[in-house]
């Protein structure tokens, strides 16, 4: 069974945001087996230096690196990444499995984004849209477009 490993900047604070995911995690374990690795974001003053967020994206970084399995498929979640359509990543998803991949990990950054040492280690740079949506938001989001991606895969009729 595929291994999804999703890695978080930030802790899931708000009920909803767990309940959603919750559920999700529960439809994803007829697919794979995910877990949920949640990282402490660095603190920040209110108005930081471009020298204060660079330090504290590196810090990130590190933490990011440390988590990740010694071999797999790194994704990372950010605003300059692709684009792509729920059939696109559901083929993305088809892809990685017929090639043999056994371990996906997806990566979030907290409100400062990531590192741009994590964005060139990932084999595919993603974005969810050109909006912006919270870091908690884009979690949900994530976990629900696999299990749709799972689903397209399967046949099933949830994606209609």
């Amino acid at each position: 069974m595929l291994s999804v490993q999703l890695i978080c900047v930030g802790k899931l604070k708000e009920a909803f945001y767990a309940d959603a995911m919750a559920e999700y995690s529960k439809r994803l374990s007829a697919f794979c087996k995910l877990t949920v690795t949640e990282l402490a974001e660095q603190r920040l003053p209110d108005a930081p230096s471009p020298a204060q967020i660079e330090a504290a994206l590196f810090k990130e970084a590190a933490d990011i690196r440390a988590k990740l399995p010694q071999s797999g498929t790194l994704v990372a979640l950010c605003v300059e990444g692709s684009l792509l359509s729920s059939e696109a990543l559901a083929g993305k998803l088809e892809a990685w499995a017929v090639s043999g991949a056994s371990r996906l990990s997806f990566v979030i950054g907290g409100s400062c984004g990531l590192h741009p040492s994590i964005k060139e280690q990932a084999s595919l740079k993603l974005s969810m849209s050109p909006m912006t949506f919270p870091h908690h938001l884009a979690r949900v989001m994530l976990v629900e477009q696999l299990y749709r991606g799972f689903q397209i895969n399967s046949g099933s009729k949830y994606h209609k």
